[in-house]
């Protein structure tokens, strides 16, 4: 009775036992998904189960050396994120705690138990009002900005869950996040500091079909599978595939306002790269550094797993803060493989009922939910954002019929599937044009026929024949060799090689290549297209297939996406293709 009484008053409890992340509490009067401390050290925890007087909690931190019967204290708060200016440019671990900020303090290795807020409450920024006194302002409504990069203008808001008012007062001038900007005649004081949390998504107006496309530069995606703004996407492949560089490249050039890129699990030393090479990439939008648009949640291999389960949580409910102000926000999850494993790690210790590979019975829903999070919304304050969520998945041994894969592939609409053999031929991008798809395809075609060309989609489709085509006829080369084969369908090989080099490949390395606008995109393909006519016009003359194989016009194709220049040369290597094949007959 006596401890009933202390918990009631203080909200603590004791632990009962230890097991991994997962520590159990008795005596703690709390509520599910609220954020506890526990043991001496103040060990940040999120209740998980509670089952009787038995309260479940899953640990962000390593929980060596916490003992049973040390104190276990509750915010009374689910996890939630600080939202606000001074996000972008920044790197958090999976749970917001600024790792840059905490560096300073105590060096490279963080002590446990250390805690900071998510963004800066003691810097100043400089407040412009958009409303004026008398104005009617509701939740989500824009009254003010603050330019928090260079490259984006941080529009502060009205929290969703106001009741909205009548602006009484407002101020312009420097002042920190906490401080009241505005003041509506109801009382309730605007600041420039929300908080969110992270397990529910913020309120909508309604959710709408996507019809632009989210510009990768990448000529396979954009060319043959491209994706919507506000889409889904997922890129699974084995180890050595090109999961993380394909997910590096469209971050860095993907024409989407805001980057959250979530580091879920992965190398260290890969994440290393990201954070350093982030600030010294200029973002070919605007000419100011990349991590200007850019937020990193670092939460590596070696971190403790229970903190990347909630990683991806946090980087979609900063996702979802900037799609309220109109942006588009582009967000990588690498990868949600290792968010599975997490979830099935702390599955195990609860001693829940496995499902298929020990996975949770529960693996598809926390899948959909996350997915579910992204899309092309109307929002309360009638501005329109996106967010495109793009998630690598690493199946062991590049087996596409685990768990994790196959219940990704039954939600997104893009399915971008990285092949070994290919990136053991050096091919890059690894991306599987047989196995790999998008839904997105004719949604998205009138946007391509207005803004590049009108037979963007027939040009597309030809590709994806000639493809089609020389896959099965690679089947009976490899039985009888390609001179046992028909002219017409060794020149079939022949133009199919160009389409695998020209346009399919891409260098990521390459100051010129590694980027290819989708103008350049159709102009390679059409090219390309324009040496098939050609020469099957040859062809039907009569010429044999060796001759028409041997010009020296169309190996120029495979230097076209290298090109800075590129459209003089398009025009120079059709004309020359046209006339070194007349010449021959």
């Amino acid at each position: 009775m006596s401890q009933a009484t202390e918990t009631e008053v203080g909200g603590e409890g004791r632990i009962a036992s230890v097991s991994g992340p997962v520590v159990v509490a008795t005596g703690l009067d709390a509520r599910m998904n609220d954020v506890v401390y526990v043991g001496e050290e103040g060990l940040m925890g999120e209740i998980i189960e509670i089952e009787g007087d038995r309260t479940t909690v899953q640990v962000y931190e390593e929980t060596s050396a916490v003992a049973p019967g040390e104190p276990v204290e509750t915010t009374g708060e689910p996890l939630s994120v600080d939202l606000g200016p001074g996000m972008m440019d920044s790197v958090y671990d999976g749970v917001q705690r600024p790792l840059d900020v905490l560096e300073s303090q105590m060096g490279a290795f963080l002590d446990r138990g250390v805690d900071a807020p998510g963004i800066d409450l003691d810097r100043e920024w400089a407040f412009e009002p958009t409303v004026e006194e008398g104005d009617d302002v509701g939740p989500t409504d824009v009254v003010g900005v603050v330019e928090e990069t260079e490259t984006i203008d941080h529009r502060v808001m009205v929290p969703p869950g106001s009741d909205g008012g009548t602006v009484e007062t407002v101020r312009e001038g420097a002042f920190t996040v906490e401080d009241p900007v505005a003041v509506l005649d109801t009382g309730e004081e605007v600041t420039m500091r929300q908080e969110w949390p992270v397990r529910e998504a913020r309120p909508t107006e309604e959710k709408k079909t996507p019809t632009e496309p989210l510009i990768s530069g990448q000529r396979i995606l954009d060319g043959l599978f491209p994706l919507a703004k506000g889409g889904t996407a997922a890129i699974p492949g084995p180890f050595g595939s090109g999961k993380t560089v394909t997910q590096q490249s469209l971050a860095k050039f993907a024409d989407a306002d805001i980057v959250v890129y979530i580091g879920c699990g992965e190398r260290g030393n890969e994440m290393t790269e990201v954070i350093e090479d982030f600030p010294e990439l200029p973002d070919p939008q605007t000419g100011n550094s990349l991590m200007a648009r850019t937020c990193l949640i670092a939460n590596t291999s070696n971190m403790p797993v229970a903190a990347r389960e909630s990683c991806v949580y946090t980087g979609i409910t900063i996702a979802e803060f900037y799609r309220d102000m109109g942006y588009d926000v582009a967000l990588m999850a690498d990868s949600t493989s290792r968010w599975a494993e997490a979830m099935r790690e702390i599955s195990s210790r609860l001693e829940e009922m496995p499902g298929e590979e020990g996975y949770p019975a529960y693996l598809a829903a926390r899948l959909s939910q996350f997915y579910e999070r992204a899309g092309y919304f109307e929002n309360i304050n009638g501005r329109e954002g996106s967010i495109s969520a793009i998630g690598a998945v690493s199946p062991p041994g590049g087996d596409f019929s685990e768990p994790v894969t196959q219940n990704t592939l039954r939600i997104v609409k893009c399915f971008w599937a990285l092949d070994k053999d290919l990136a053991e031929r050096r091919h890059f991008p690894a991306i599987n044009w047989d196995d790999s798809y998008s839904l997105y395809r004719d949604q998205l075609d009138p946007w391509f026929e207005d803004n590049v060309e009108a037979d963007w989609p027939e040009t597309r489709q030809w590709a994806i024949d000639t493809l089609d085509e020389e896959g099965e006829l690679q089947e009976i080369v490899q039985l009888v060799g390609k001179d046992a084969l028909p002219d017409d369908q060794r020149l079939t090989l022949d133009v199919a090689q160009y389409l695998r080099e020209a346009y399919l490949q891409q260098n990521a390395l390459h100051d010129v290549d590694q980027y290819c606008p989708p103008e350049k995109t159709y102009d390679i393909l059409s090219a390309i297209k324009t040496y098939n006519d050609e020469a099957f016009d040859a062809l039907d003359a009569g010429v044999p297939v060796d001759e028409i194989t041997d010009i020296d016009a169309a190996p120029r194709l495979n230097r076209l996406g290298t090109t800075d220049d590129y459209e003089p040369e398009v025009e120079s290597i059709e004309e020359d293709v046209a006339e070194q094949l007349e010449a021959l007959y």
